[in-house]
């Protein structure tokens, strides 16, 4: 059974930078991969299938912390980012709205 969201250890630096009130909002992008490359990249002439998934999360206006190396982010599995997600991404911050 999966997890509803992802875990993931984000640096300090990066977290900080991510969570900022930016002109431009960001977005952390997490791909999950397989171990082993050959179970991720299938690639042919006429196709290039990747398997697993990227998820998204906005950290803008998270709370300062204490830790001092990193902090651990939980993105929820619902945060898929696909082609349809991203333009919904795009059209929220175009109109001056969060991702």
């Amino acid at each position: 059974m999966r997890l509803p969201c992802i875990k993931y250890p984000l640096n300090l630096k990066n977290y900080n930078d991510l969570k900022i009130n930016a002109l431009v909002p960001r977005i952390l992008v997490v791909v999950l991969v397989p171990e082993k490359i050959t179970d991720w990249i299938k690639q042919t002439e006429d196709e290039l299938c990747l398997r697993h998934c990227g998820y998204w999360v906005s950290l803008r206006e998270m709370p300062d912390t204490e830790n001092t190396t990193n902090v651990t982010i939980e993105i929820p599995r619902s945060n898929q980012l696909t082609p349809v997600s991203l333009q919904t991404i795009i059209q929220r911050i175009s109109f001056g709205d969060l991702p």
